[in-house]
């Protein structure tokens, strides 16, 4: 089982938080404008990178909130998890 570090309870079993999808994606400004591949685009295109990336997370089972984390998806190896709006932390990968 890996270990998950929440920024507010710190450290828990994977099985305690759901996956948000890739950190850093802004919903439209006008988002009724959007036609339906515009909206496609945004909900359903995401980069798949092998190596570090960057992903929000919700404590679903602890205190509920999201944040977001830092993680290899070729090793599945979580580097640092950090609050909305902060700075991601430093990486030596």
């Amino acid at each position: 089982m890996l270990l998950i570090k929440c920024p507010w309870c710190g450290p828990r079993n994977e099985d305690e938080f759901h996956y948000g999808g890739a950190a850093g994606v802004a919903h439209p400004a006008n988002s009724g404008a959007l036609d339906d591949v515009e909206w496609a685009r945004y909900l359903f295109f995401r980069p798949n990178p092998k190596g570090l990336f960057a992903e929000r997370w919700s404590h679903s089972a602890g205190c509920r909130r999201w944040f977001n984390a830092v993680r290899d998806t070729s090793t599945g190896q979580f580097i640092g998890s950090y609050r909305t709006g902060d700075p991601p932390p430093r990486t030596t990968a």
